[in-house]
């Protein structure tokens, strides 16, 4: 397993993670500011950050800086109630691709979407196998268009408690097994997002990341689980601060021949989003060394 005690080059930082500071929202420009004033060499921004300061300006400021990506957040929400809300689900998704390849990203994140406006609470309809059904062939009319341009689908499996309004793929096992029906010669056009919040309490965690291997696992996201924890949405802890297994995970993730960017990933509004960007940043470049 590698050593991350004396560096950090293996840190990313998914810009969720300080997009607030000191409770307001912050630009994307000045993240990466912030990223590149401490050698942070790779993020994963957001697609509305990214418009909000412009595509073309972020691509020039992250080549300047010399700053990669890990992944770019994101694709999915397939499910829709008709026929134009899945056409313009593609058709958003088409657009995702395009912008991840400008930024030259590893990969499109895909959370992929679960009952159709249950995120306003207001849920189209209750047929879970018919949203999963809408996921599995808007993943698929997207791949032939991903494929084309040359950019990979990372399915990120999210935790049971978002199946009904964020993703109806909730573990694992689930993601791959979309990835051997739509991609069985492994041609790494599609794979999963590992991200530490929603798998860490899988039993069959250790299996299934054999299963995936080197070739499907595309991303890695970490943080940690709080006790308690105040709210399961933005409520993450930083790492080593909660009861996930981190070390031991990571040996199981790089057993495959992982060998990419740990992403920080925490939604914290009751704690890290109210602090100053540069001292959360500073923390996760030491909890990468110490925890991760």
């Amino acid at each position: 397993m590698r050593d991350f005690s004396k560096g950090h080059e293996w840190l990313s930082i998914n810009t969720a993670t300080v997009r607030k500071q000191l409770g307001a929202e912050v630009p994307l420009d000045r993240i990466i500011d912030q990223c590149a004033e401490r050698g942070i060499r790779a993020i994963s921004p957001w697609r509305d950050q990214v418009a909000a300061v412009g595509l073309d300006p972020i691509a020039a400021q992250l080549k300047a800086h010399g700053i990669g990506l890990s992944g770019y957040c994101r694709g999915g929400f397939f499910p829709a109630p008709d026929a134009a809300g899945l056409k313009a689900a593609l058709d958003d998704n088409r657009r995702a691709i395009d912008e991840a390849k400008t930024l030259n990203a590893p990969c499109l994140v895909l959370v992929v979407g679960a009952l159709p406006g249950a995120l306003d609470g207001k849920a189209a309809y209750k047929d879970l196998g018919r949203a999963r059904h809408e996921v599995r062939d808007g993943i698929a009319a997207t791949l032939d268009y991903a494929r084309e341009v040359g950019m990979p689908l990372a399915i990120e499996p999210l935790h049971p408690m978002q199946a009904a309004d964020r993703a109806c793929i909730n573990t694992l096992e689930q993601a791959l097994d979309l990835c051997d029906e739509l991609d069985a010669q492994k041609t790494g056009a599609l794979g999963v997002a590992l991200d530490i919040y929603h798998v860490w309490w899988d039993p069959k965690l250790q299996q299934q990341i054999v299963r995936a291997g080197q070739e499907r696992l595309l991303a890695y996201h970490v943080c940690d689980w709080l006790t308690p924890t105040r709210d399961l949405l933005s409520d993450r802890g930083m790492m080593g601060d909660g009861v996930v297994e981190l070390k031991k995970i990571r040996g199981w993730i790089e057993a495959t021949g992982f060998a990419g960017f740990s992403e920080v990933e925490i939604f914290s509004n009751l704690d890290w989003w109210q602090r100053p960007g540069a001292e959360t940043l500073d923390v996760c470049i030491s909890r990468h060394k110490t925890a991760v």
